[in-house]
């Protein structure tokens, strides 16, 4: 890195969050160029329909404002592919100073104002489950941008110079003229690990689910059907809060013509899809439905919440708190498991997360469905995404190397 670099002022959030975006103070924002912000909101307001990827653009489209206006200092039609170039080798090692060791809201209210947060910072280091629960503390130092990151920039940021072609803002996509951007992405051999439970796991943790459903109704019914959801129709945990995209109701169960229950849903890309429902996940509604008083299975007008609030009126709107129902599962689990002496299934359990129950559930019905319906169900784009979940050739790999012998 420049030494120079080592010392650059940290910049000042440019977009508030979806709800609030372009709503702040412009005196407060330090614009260096009009027109680039005026073209980065109006291009980030039409993806106000998805918050993941709204969260996403506005990361990486704000991340390359801040470099081109104060490390380059140019505007956004200026840059060129060698341009790009530096910035992403910046975003690989970018100063201290654009470092935080948590995340920060990007805006506050003060006087009744929304301005820019100054402990917020573009970059933060994060620390996996295992270290934090050891105790270490996240550091500077520590920072790394992921690999998954680095394509998701390429790709985000060469869709954004599209829009600023068809726009006649700049005259060509810079982003799109780099090359050889795997000089930027470390190699691995063979496909991508697919970070899932182990079928172990999983039968420990539905039966401690299950047992804290019966001990603490009022609290563990719900999280009993989380699990359920998540693991059986592959929901991602955005599917199962509200939002302003899409609130989840019981009428979104319904049957068809022949008696065949689904499931529907909006999900990344503000995209409808339809899930099958097997018996087990329809036994697991109507025990939900019973726990709330409901009758059996849902009428086409019931607009019940799927997930109600614990207390007051309203779906949960908080992901935070599915994950934390989770995640009190997991560690009462991995007690479990310590106790029936599975120690390595224990600690291995530490870094699961809420995405591993939809990576579960896809890895264990690829085996056996057709990895079209698996397709359509988990909503991938494309058959090869579903393929990822195929693990039998990996077992079947490590058990031809298993009995190798080094020597007779």
């Amino acid at each position: 890195m420049d030494t120079k670099l080592k010392s650059v002022k940290p910049p000042l959030a440019i977009f508030d969050d979806m709800a609030n975006i372009g709503a702040a103070n412009t005196g407060a924002i330090n614009i260096y160029d009009q027109q680039d912000y005026t073209l980065a909101l109006a291009y980030l307001k039409s993806y106000q329909g998805s918050r993941g990827t709204f969260n996403s653009y506005r990361r990486e489209i704000e991340k390359l404002l801040q470099w081109s206006w104060h490390v380059a200092n140019k505007t956004l039609k200026d840059l060129r592919r060698e341009d790009i170039e530096s910035f992403m080798h910046f975003t690989l090692n970018p100063p201290k100073t654009w470092i935080g060791i948590k995340k920060a809201a990007r805006f506050i209210t003060k006087d009744g104002l929304r301005v820019p947060n100054p402990e917020w910072r573009p970059f933060v280091t994060t620390l996996s489950k295992s270290l934090h629960r050891q105790g270490k503390k996240a550091e500077i130092k520590d920072f790394e941008l992921s690999t998954g990151a680095v394509k998701e920039s390429f790709a985000i940021l060469s869709s954004f110079y599209n829009y600023l072609l068809q726009e006649e803002y700049a005259f060509m996509n810079p982003v799109a003229l780099i090359r050889q951007k795997s000089k930027f992405v470390r190699r691995s051999q063979g496909q991508a690990k697919i970070r899932r439970l182990s079928d172990l796991q999983w039968q420990y943790i539905i039966k401690t689910a299950t047992e804290l459903a019966e001990q603490e109704p009022d609290k563990h019914e719900r999280s009993l059907f989380i699990f359920s959801a998540l693991y059986s129709m592959y929901l991602r945990i955005s599917e199962l809060a509200a939002s302003e995209r899409w609130v989840p109701m019981m009428k979104h169960f319904y049957k068809d013509h022949d008696q065949n229950w689904w499931f529907t849903t909006v999900s990344k890309g503000n995209k409808e899809r339809h899930i099958a429902v097997s018996n087990s996940m329809l036994n697991a509604l109507k025990r939900w439905r019973a726990y709330l008083g409901l009758t059996a299975l849902p009428s086409p007008a019931d607009s019940t919440p799927m997930l109600p609030k614990i207390k007051g009126k309203g779906p949960i709107t908080s992901t935070t708190y599915i994950r934390e129902l989770v995640q009190y599962c997991f560690d009462q689990t991995m007690k479990a498991l310590h106790k029936d002496g599975f120690t390595e299934e224990a600690e291995s359990l530490i870094e699961a997360t809420v995405h591993w129950l939809r990576h579960t559930g896809i890895s264990d019905d690829v085996k056996h469905r057709p990895r079209e319906h698996v397709r359509d169900d988990a909503g991938h784009s494309s058959s090869a995404i579903t393929d990822k979940y195929i693990n039998i050739e990996l077992r079947e790999r490590h058990q031809s190397a298993k009995n190798k012998k080094i020597s007779d």
